[in-house]
């Protein structure tokens, strides 16, 4: 299939088949940097200036300068959407990396940060995934200690996501939903996750040691708006059990509807009626938040 896009990369566009980044980018060698994942919508990037707080945290975390602000980057994400071609909407991943050096961990030895942007065709949830719902499998990976790579850092270290998602796809799971090393639930490999239990929208705390999704932040203010209560809530797999929906969330996904987390039947075995609310709130404050709206760089 062939690689369709355009890709920034320290201040150049290029085809997304054409770009490259040096093999002594720490980025690549050691996983030093971080990134987000954005979509459009009306060809205006959501939540712009959420997800570039959080790149700006994660980077902050790791000692990583961040040598760009937020109107600068976001003229270079809108030049790269204009070079990517006629998108009807655009997927858009910002990776900042500690940069070109020696093979050394020494920070003197990457005086400049990579910047890479890569804008592709966004690829929306197929419609089955509203109308029946998805698969996902409760997985033995455990999500990272945060004493060790701290899962609130949003980093290009993504292994440990990598092998749960790949157990999950071993055992017909569309995602991997992980505990933390206490044993509660966490987050899923590339989402959050929310079941809900008499009519109210449960997640995982921040405690439970995962990463703080822009998307999963939206979804209180998206539940104010459809009078459906969503709160944390500290939850083990034997709570599964009690679940009468469940859903993920992301930038990507918007809201998923889990229908079966293995070989357990949530609810009817269908999406349900709160999360079908939700997902209709959610698109439709998604869509009128961006209706109009001139992207930064016009």
């Amino acid at each position: 299939m062939p690689i369709r896009g355009a890709v920034y990369v320290n201040g150049t566009i290029m085809p997304a088949k054409d770009a490259v980044i040096p093999v002594y980018d720490h980025g690549f060698l050691y996983g030093e940097g971080v990134y987000e994942t954005l979509r459009t919508y009306n060809r205006v990037p959501f939540l712009y200036d959420r997800h570039v707080r959080r790149l700006r945290a994660s980077a902050e975390r790791v000692n990583l300068d961040v040598p760009f602000d937020d109107d600068t980057l976001a003229r270079r994400i809108e030049d790269t959407v204009v070079a990517a071609g006629d998108l009807r909407e655009a997927y858009i991943r910002i990776l900042l990396t500690r940069g070109v050096g020696e093979l050394t961990y020494d920070l003197g030895a990457t005086p400049a940060p990579s910047l890479v942007i890569i804008v592709k065709p966004l690829e929306e949830p197929p419609a089955r995934v509203a109308e029946h719902g998805i698969r996902i499998a409760l997985v033995t990976v455990l999500r990272n200690h945060p004493g060790s790579v701290n899962p609130v850092i949003k980093s290009n270290n993504l292994l440990n996501n990598a092998l749960a998602m790949q157990e999950a796809n071993t055992r017909s799971g569309e995602e991997g939903l992980m505990c933390n090393y206490r044993g509660e639930l966490s987050e899923c490999s590339q989402a959050n996750f929310f079941m809900v239990r008499g009519g109210v929208a449960l997640t995982p705390p921040s405690a439970s040691g995962l990463l703080e999704g822009i998307t999963r932040a939206y979804m209180f203010e998206v539940g104010r708006d459809a009078g459906v209560e969503v709160r944390e809530e500290t939850l083990l797999p034997t709570d599964l059990d009690t679940a009468d929906e469940a859903f993920i969330t992301s930038t990507t996904r918007e809201i998923s509807p889990v229908v079966q987390i293995d070989d357990r039947i949530i609810g009817t075995g269908k999406p349900g009626p709160l999360t079908r609310r939700l997902l209709d709130g959610y698109r439709a404050r998604a869509i009128q938040m961006t209706k109009g709206v001139v992207a930064r760089a016009r």
